[in-house]
């Protein structure tokens, strides 16, 4: 049986602070660290979980840790998938050499040993080329990949902690994107909850309970999610965030 997905944006990061996308690879701000206390003491699946996944990005990293204490204490690990990290090539979404986050996090131990496994992470996983080439073609590959390797986990319950603009991808949901100052939909450790549909491209639909939780209704039209991801596509590419779009790059049709 797929597991059941809890997928939850990453604390704030310094570069939510002020728009300072200059900066590389950011950690979490003081109000991060809050709103991850509030998140581990509000998330209502800590004993359930099986296994967090999470970007190799610090804030989603340290995300991951602050959050879920709980299941961290009972010898849940983190896996770091780079599929996970942020869709554009700016700095503040550009990842760290693989040795540069060993010797930050190695010393992060739990009651089965390090708790965060970087053994997903190749050299160059931080590199926006290839399957990580900020466009909306390889963003839509690198999406189902995730999604499928997270399908073939063996784990029942599984956390995703990852990025705004990735996620909206991940889930392909482009509702509640607003505006030039609000670029995604998804509120800084926000959570939403996800069950698996039986197809080749491992698409994932959010739970009634979720949807009912946030305020949501219904199934999502399809016809309006085109729309809002060509609108997405737009902002995200007037912004810098993304390659211009090519006509036949939609995964909604």
């Amino acid at each position: 049986m797929a597991p059941i997905l809890h997928c939850t944006r990453h604390a704030q990061g310094e570069h939510n602070v002020g728009g300072a996308y200059f900066i590389h690879d950011p950690s979490l701000t003081e109000v991060g660290y809050e709103q991850c206390r509030v998140l581990e003491e509000t998330f209502p699946y800590q004993s359930s979980i099986d296994v967090i996944v999470s970007s190799p990005l610090r804030r989603t990293l340290d995300t991951a840790l602050c959050s879920f204490k709980p299941a961290i204490s009972r010898g849940v690990k983190i896996v770091a998938l780079p599929e996970l990290q942020e869709i554009s090539s700016v700095a503040s979404d550009t990842g760290s050499e693989v040795s540069m986050l060993e010797k930050e996090f190695s010393k992060q131990i739990g009651p089965s040993g390090p708790i965060i496994d970087l053994s997903l992470l190749d050299e160059r996983w931080y590199v926006k080329e290839g399957k990580y080439t900020p466009s909306s073609e390889a963003l839509i590959a690198r999406a189902k990949a995730a999604r499928q390797w997270l399908r073939a986990r063996p784990e029942k319950v599984i956390v995703v902690v990852g990025h705004g603009g990735f996620l909206h991808y991940l889930t392909n949901d482009w509702s509640g994107i607003g505006d030039a100052e609000h670029a995604c939909a998804w509120e800084n450790c926000h959570f939403r909850s996800y069950h698996f549909t039986d197809d080749e491209d491992a698409a994932i639909v959010e739970t009634e309970e979720s949807r009912a939780a946030r305020g949501g209704t219904g199934v999502v039209p399809s016809k309006e999610q085109e729309q809002l991801y060509l609108r997405t596509m737009q902002l995200w590419e007037d912004r810098g965030f993304q390659n211009p779009l090519k006509m036949n790059s939609n995964p909604i049709s």
